[in-house]
Formats: structure tokens, C-alpha cells, sequence
């Protein structure tokens, strides 16, 4: 089995799941700025091909944006380990915060309000991290 082409198909399909959900995906830091100079609230996914986590951040992430009233303005994306540069523009805001990936970030008016960071994500149940990003939509949004 040729390792780079499973890696890529796993790449693909993460990106696919963050979009199918509704994240609009940033590649570079340019697109970054404009992104959370926006007005309002975005939440942010920090996308990962960690089996484990990301397999439960993807979906947590489209069922919040899909369920309940408070919803975020805006959800956008940015993917560890591949847009590298647009990661870490998009860490710059999150201010007190360690690199962590998946994670998700809530901003207002582009500062940072909220943070799940991966060990809240990692060994949960979707619903849980569901939970959590609807108690800060709730809060903030």
C-alpha cells in the first residue's frame, strides 16, 4: 500500500467532512485576516487527520451548526499539518491558548471568547463536544 496516497485520500476526506458541514476553508494567512475581521461570530475548526479526535470534531462540528438556536455567523477552517501557514496565522488569535489539533475556537468581532482544545475533544462522545460548543454559541453568540 502506497502510504502518501492513503494519507492523501484521508486528507481529502477530512476536508470534505468540514465543508460538507458547512465550514468554509481557509489556505493561507490572507484569507485568515479577512475571515475573522468579519462582524459577528465565527467559530473556527481547526482540522486534523487524528483518527480519533478529528473523527469525533468533524461531525460534533456540522451536528452544533446544523442544531439548536444560537448559531455562530460565520464557520470557517483551517487544516494542522497542511495549510500550515494559514494555521498559524489563525493560532495567532488564539491568544493563551497552546497549539491544539482538532480544536475549536469562537470569536467575536475577531477576538476569542471561547476554546475547546483537543483533550476536551479527544475520548468524548460527539454529543459531548456538541454540548460544548452549544453552550458557547449560547453565551456568546
Amino acid at each position: 500500500m502506497n502510504f502518501n496516497f492513503f494519507m492523501n485520500d484521508v486528507v481529502v476526506t477530512a476536508r470534505n467532512e468540514a465543508k460538507e458541514a458547512g465550514f468554509q476553508e481557509l489556505t493561507n494567512p490572507e484569507e485568515v485576516d479577512t475571515a475573522f475581521a468579519k462582524e459577528g461570530t465565527t467559530l473556527v475548526l481547526v482540522n486534523s487527520v487524528c483518527g480519533c479526535a478529528g473523527g469525533i470534531a468533524r461531525p460534533a462540528a456540522g451536528y452544533a451548526l446544523h442544531k439548536g438556536e444560537q448559531k455562530p455567523d460565520h464557520a470557517v477552517t483551517v487544516f494542522a499539518g497542511q495549510d500550515k501557514e494559514a494555521t498559524e496565522k489563525a493560532r495567532s488569535y488564539f491568544t493563551g491558548y497552546p497549539p491544539s489539533s482538532p480544536s475549536f475556537a469562537l470569536l467575536k468581532d475577531g477576538k476569542l471568547v471561547s476554546m475547546v482544545e483537543r483533550y476536551e475533544i479527544e475520548g468524548s462522545e460527539p454529543i459531548e463536544v456538541v454540548k460544548k460548543l452549544q453552550e458557547a454559541f449560547e453565551k456568546h453568540c
